[in-house]
């Protein structure tokens, strides 16, 4: 079996975040999803609007996400990717070459992002 990994925030679900889980999901047999805790995301200065567990709700009735697991620092991708077996690391291409050191446990792949939608873009349309 191969297992696929991928991290993110995942809120205000989007169709560009169903095309990355989608597209991460054909390189595998297997996608876990890494998803940041509310505590995690104060330590980033990040605030989700949903929680960590309404967002765990959504990102578990996807058909192509396998398990949710919270994400509590930057420094467990590594422990991540040796505990869960994990052959292949994927992340959106803005993420380019930043954890290339990986790459000695697994195949890393930075995935385009879809084009024209963001979470970020969302949150600023709501404001106006």
């Amino acid at each position: 079996m191969k297992k696929v990994i991928t991290y993110g925030t995942y809120d205000l679900l989007h169709f560009g975040h169903i095309n990355l889980l989608r597209r991460a999901r054909e390189l595998g047999d297997y996608l876990l999803v890494v998803l940041s805790a509310d505590e995690f995301n104060a330590l980033k200065h990040k605030t989700a609007y949903h929680s960590y567990e309404d967002r765990k709700g959504i990102l578990e009735a996807i058909r192509y996400v396998d398990v949710v697991i919270p994400e509590e620092n930057w420094e467990q991708k590594r422990t991540d990717v040796h505990e869960y077996h994990v052959d292949t690391f994927v992340m959106g291409n803005d993420w380019e070459g930043k954890f290339d050191f990986l790459k000695e446990y697994c195949d890393v792949i930075y995935l385009p992002r879809t084009a024209g939608v963001s979470t970020t873009k969302i949150k600023e349309n709501v404001k106006r």
